[in-house]
C-alpha cells in the first residue's frame, strides 16, 4: 500500500467537458439575458412612451388612459408580462452554473486509504480501509438517446453515515486504468480482516484486482 497521493480517472473527457462547457455558458447567458430583461425594457419603454419627462400633476394627466401613464402616477400598478418574464431566467442560470461547475470540478483522488470525491459544491471523503464498500451501478450517457451502466465501487462511513461513489469507468476508456484499480482494492483491504462482515470488501478488492489484470476484457 503506498501513501501517495493517485488522481483517479473519472469525469468527463477533454471533448465532453468542452462541449458541456460551451453548451452551459450559452444556457447561463440565455438566462442573464431574461434575468436583465426588465432592466432594459425599462429604459427602452421609458424613451419609446416619454416617461423620462414626468407631469408635474396628475391634473395634467387624467385625460390619458392609465395604461399610458408614468409608473410614479399608477395607483395600483400591477407587475408588467416583460417583468415576470425575467423571473424565467433565474432557474436558467442556476442550472447553466450547476453544469459548468460539475464538469469542470468533478473528480476523484486516493491519498493512502482515504478516497475523495469532489462534485459541483463540494467533496466527501471516506476512509476505505474502514468503510462499508460494495459495488454498485450508475448511468453514463453515451449518447443523445443511449445511456449505459457504469460499474461503481460506494463506500459508506461506518460512524458518520458519509457516502462516496466512485465510478470504474476512466476518461474514454471502459473502465479505470489498471494501477488505480489495484490502488482502489489496496486501499479498502488494507488492515482489515478478511472474515466477517469486512469479507466481502476483500471480495470486491478481488474483482478489482481481477479487472486490472484483464483489462481488454477477454
Amino acid at each position: 500500500m503506498t501513501n501517495e497521493r493517485i488522481r483517479l480517472s473519472v469525469g468527463a473527457g477533454p471533448g465532453q467537458r468542452a462541449f458541456t462547457t460551451v453548451v452551459a455558458v450559452v444556457f447561463t447567458a440565455l438566462g442573464a439575458v431574461f434575468l436583465l430583461l426588465p432592466v432594459f425594457a425599462d429604459g427602452l419603454l421609458a424613451r419609446l412612451t416619454g416617461y423620462g419627462e414626468p407631469f408635474p400633476s396628475y391634473d395634467e394627466a387624467r385625460d390619458l388612459p392609465p395604461r399610458m401613464l408614468p409608473p410614479d402616477l399608477h395607483d395600483n400598478a400591477a407587475p408588467e408580462p416583460f417583468r415576470l418574464l425575467g423571473l424565467c431566467g433565474l432557474p436558467v442560470v442556476l442550472l447553466g452554473l450547476y453544469v459548468l461547475l460539475r464538469v469542470l470540478r468533478t473528480a476523484a483522488w486516493l491519498d493512502g486509504t482515504r478516497a475523495s470525491v469532489r462534485g459541483a459544491l463540494g467533496t466527501r471523503t471516506v476512509d476505505l480501509a474502514t468503510a462499508e464498500v460494495h459495488g454498485g451501478t450508475a448511468a453514463y450517457r453515451a449518447g443523445e438517446n443511449v445511456v449505459l451502466p457504469v460499474p461503481t465501487v460506494v463506500a459508506r462511513d461506518r460512524d458518520t453515515g458519509r457516502r462516496v461513489t466512485i465510478p470504474l469507468r476512466g476518461l474514454g476508456l471502459a473502465t479505470l486504468p489498471p494501477y488505480e484499480l489495484r490502488a482502489l482494492a489496496d486501499a479498502m483491504t488494507t488492515g482489515r480482516p478478511d472474515s466477517g462482515r469486512d469479507a466481502d470488501a476483500h471480495v470486491l478488492a478481488g474483482q478489482l484486482r481481477a479487472m486490472a489484470d484483464n483489462p481488454l476484457g477477454r
